[in-house]
């Protein structure tokens, strides 16, 4: 990986932070390439227009210890399950998101970029997946698109969430033709204190302490590479697009497997908050670096990449492309 042109200290120091993130990636086991492709396209890709060319996409992963023949083999399994499409134009593949990836990516955005806490009304939505004949694939299915949506297990065949907007439900039951055999439903408590029992439902159903232990650890790893970025002179653009997508790829595994709760029901010193501001100043710094190597590095059917839409320049509260 090439090495930022910083001044001495700083820049070195962000840049000797970035490679060891970089290194403890490329030596996981087992490589989980489909991820880390899904989080490449959700967080570069899809403000461009959502299409690239595989070799660009190629180039982009390999500091990463994705090589080409894992690339390759990820790009075909995520269009199998229809998350990506390809187009073949002469010799070159372009790849892009399908409809069911732009709900996927969008329905994950609100929720990793904006850090938005609604305001409790005090019902649980429920879904009911057990009713009629439904198959093992559809249950395995419908339950790991629940779990994306912030959904927590209440029950066999039950999940639950004290908040979640229930179209994204809707829309998925209709997608995968369950209509009759998915039940969706509100409901409350009859005690006069909801917040009580529903606390305890919340640690029953979404295993907080084991979250709050991620949490932990992404802060151990982020926080002194915010004071090392914070303190840089210089930024190498690769350098930020590698950091850009791991803060995004270890938060994002993290926060999607958290349900979106209400501030009445998350205690206010969790570490939730905190990494959520750590990522947040983060990628303000270096995002708009990124782009300058995702710019020069990526190419479309048409030519360049687009520019960053407004999707981009609204994440964090706010983007400057041109910084």
């Amino acid at each position: 990986m090439p090495k930022a042109n910083s001044g001495a200290g700083a820049g070195t120091e962000l840049s000797r932070l970035t490679q060891a993130l970089t290194d403890d990636f490329n030596q996981r086991r087992p490589v989980r390439a489909n991820s880390l492709l899904v989080t490449v396209f959700g967080d570069s890709i899809w403000p461009h227009g959502g299409t690239v060319w595989l070799g660009s996409l190629i180039k982009l992963v390999e500091p990463l210890g994705i090589n080409q023949r894992l690339v390759r083999t990820s790009v075909f399994r995520l269009t199998q399950v229809g998350t990506l499409q390809s187009e073949q134009v002469g010799r070159r593949s372009y790849y892009s998101l399908t409809s069911k990836g732009l709900r996927q990516f969008a329905t994950a955005s609100m929720r990793v970029y904006a850090h938005r806490r609604s305001v409790w009304d005090g019902q649980w939505r429920l879904v009911f997946t057990a009713l009629g004949d439904i198959t093992q694939d559809e249950r395995d299915h419908i339950r790991q698109e629940l779990r994306w949506l912030g959904f927590g297990r209440m029950a066999p065949g039950v999940f639950g969430h004290p908040t979640a907007d229930l179209e994204p439900v809707r829309e998925l039951v209709r997608e995968l033709g369950l209509e009759s055999r998915v039940a969706i439903m509100m409901a409350n408590t009859l005690d006069d204190d909801d917040a009580t029992p529903s606390s305890a439902l919340v640690k029953q159903c979404f295993q907080m302490e084991s979250m709050e232990s991620a949490y932990d650890d992404f802060l151990k790893v982020f926080e002194p590479i915010l004071a090392a970025a914070r303190t840089a002179t210089q930024f190498d653009p690769a350098e930020c697009f590698l950091l850009r997508t791991l803060v995004i790829h270890e938060f994002r595994r993290i926060l999607l497997s958290e349900p979106e709760l209400p501030f009445e029901l998350i205690p206010p010193d969790s570490s939730s908050h905190k990494a959520w501001e750590v990522t947040q100043a983060l990628y303000q710094l270096i995002a708009p670096r990124a782009e300058k190597h995702i710019m020069a590095l990526c190419e479309t059917q048409h030519g360049p990449l687009p520019p960053a839409s407004e999707i981009f320049r609204n994440r964090f509260g706010g983007i400057n492309p041109a910084d």
